[in-house]
């Protein structure tokens, strides 16, 4: 298999996305919050003239939200008509994997569970394989505990 992934580092772990669920990564220029929102949902943004809804992903892994400094890049995708920007780290490449997806070994940390699907290897090592869905589908379930 010949797919292409981005790679990016979310809460401290390397992971991997297929890029067909990508619309664009980008730097945020600011987020408003929301009163009343969950600590995954980091507030509101705007991109061409479009609102996104930019989620925490740490906070809903790790149960504490990215602190504001360190809130600037995002990973922009439509999830069911809405758009989102899910909150990462860093972003290291896009590129072509040959071997694809390759199912979870050993031990994952259960923080990671919801959301892992398999591994990608990225220059020798290991990334979680995510969907950005499953981020989306994790905090309407983390929204309404």
């Amino acid at each position: 298999m010949d797919h292409l992934y981005l790679f990016a580092t979310l809460a401290g772990t390397r992971i991997a996305v297929d890029t067909r669920e990508v619309e664009a990564v980008v730097k945020l220029a600011e987020i408003s919050p929301v009163p009343g929102m969950g600590a995954h949902v980091a507030g509101l943004s705007a991109l061409r003239s479009r609102v996104l809804t930019i989620i925490d992903a740490a906070a809903l892994i790790h149960g504490k939200p990215l602190p504001p400094e360190s809130r600037s890049l995002a990973i922009i995708a439509d999830i069911s008509g809405h758009s989102y920007g899910l909150m990462v780290d860093s972003v290291s490449d896009i590129c072509r994997v040959n071997d694809g997806e390759l199912p979870l070994r050993g031990q994952l940390d259960p923080a990671w569970a919801p959301y892992a699907r398999g591994i990608v290897e990225y220059e020798g090592q290991p990334c979680l394989l995510v969907s950005l869905a499953t981020f989306i589908e994790g905090g309407i379930i983390a929204q309404a505990a």
